[in-house]
């Protein structure tokens, strides 16, 4: 039986996934008006200014020292340099390539944690993860199908690996600085890290904004409150809990989550191949975060 603080966090793992799952939908809309760099920017600005003011009003203050490298690590790759880049990486490859190529990210995730936390590589782990990137991979080859204008460039896919190695090295330098400062902290001042990194965009930010549609300049605000400033939280606190590995593979749900919101707001009705993909992210999740008959409770970091 999963402990209440289990529980909680595997409610929080599930609550950033759907919110970075909406992030597509937001994306599609604000990246036709802002330029990656800008739109990054805008994102990490708007998070900053939610996660200072709750930090203020839970009087939480600076984390402890020990966290510090993880926080700047974390930042730099992963609020900086994954959102300029992923974003970049789209306008030059069509949805379902870049999908398979991030979905690079939690094997390497995985590869990482072994190597650089010690954490360990349980059969059912690798088999869900399996099972899920060849969801991914299939989703990702009926996007690229189905779109009309779907192309891929030598640079897109570099751009979308090196988004999926910023990704996993984040998660990996992110870890460590839980076991110091809180969920809040290290997801504040990594989210501003990030945007320190992205002040050179600042002249673009301040040109586009005026030019952009009230919509984009919306779904730009929206990335930064939800999909970054609640969910990089609720991600923090669910991975204080687990392994690197175990949370890496939970993300795998999103494209499956991605379809859907996808079929509901933009109306792009996924065919056949697209909700197979969908069904085995789903399932490769189950299996991976499932544990052997007979196991008892073992600790948050296995049930989580």
């Amino acid at each position: 039986m999963q402990k209440p603080s289990s529980r909680l966090a595997l409610v929080a793992a599930g609550v950033t996934v759907v919110l970075w799952a909406s992030a597509f939908v937001s994306i599609r809309s604000a990246g036709a008006a802002y330029s990656p760099g800008a739109l990054a920017l805008g994102r990490l600005l708007s998070g900053v200014l939610v996660l200072g003011a709750v930090l203020l009003v839970r009087r939480e203050g600076l984390p402890p020292r020990a966290a510090w490298p993880g926080i700047a690590v974390s930042g730099l790759l992963w609020f900086g340099v994954y959102m300029v880049v992923l974003n970049w990486g789209e306008q030059e490859v069509d949805a379902g390539t870049a999908a398979m190529v991030v979905n690079v990210g939690p094997i390497l995730i995985a590869l990482l944690g072994a190597r650089f936390l010690g954490e360990s590589l349980p059969p059912r782990l690798l088999a869900g993860m399996a099972v899920s990137f060849a969801g991914a991979v299939t989703v990702g080859l009926s996007m690229s199908r189905d779109s009309s204008g779907g192309h891929a460039s030598v640079l897109g896919v570099a751009l979308c690996l090196l988004a999926a190695v910023a990704y996993a090295g984040g998660v990996v330098a992110q870890k460590p600085a839980l076991a110091h400062g809180s969920a809040l902290q290290v997801t504040t001042f990594g989210c501003l890290a990030g945007a320190v990194a992205c002040l050179p965009f600042a002249g673009q930010l301040a040109g586009e904004v005026g030019r952009a549609p009230l919509s984009a300049t919306l779904n730009m605000v929206y990335l930064g409150v939800f999909p970054t400033a609640l969910a990089f939280t609720t991600w923090a606190y669910a991975l204080a809990r687990t392994t690197a590995g175990r949370m890496g593979a939970t993300t795998y749900a999103a494209p499956a989550l991605v379809v859907l919101l996808a079929w509901a707001f933009l109306g792009e009705l996924p065919g056949p191949l697209t909700l197979a993909g969908g069904a085995l992210c789903l399932a490769g999740v189950a299996v991976s975060r499932s544990r052997p008959r007979g196991s008892g409770a073992t600790g948050t970091a296995e049930s989580t």
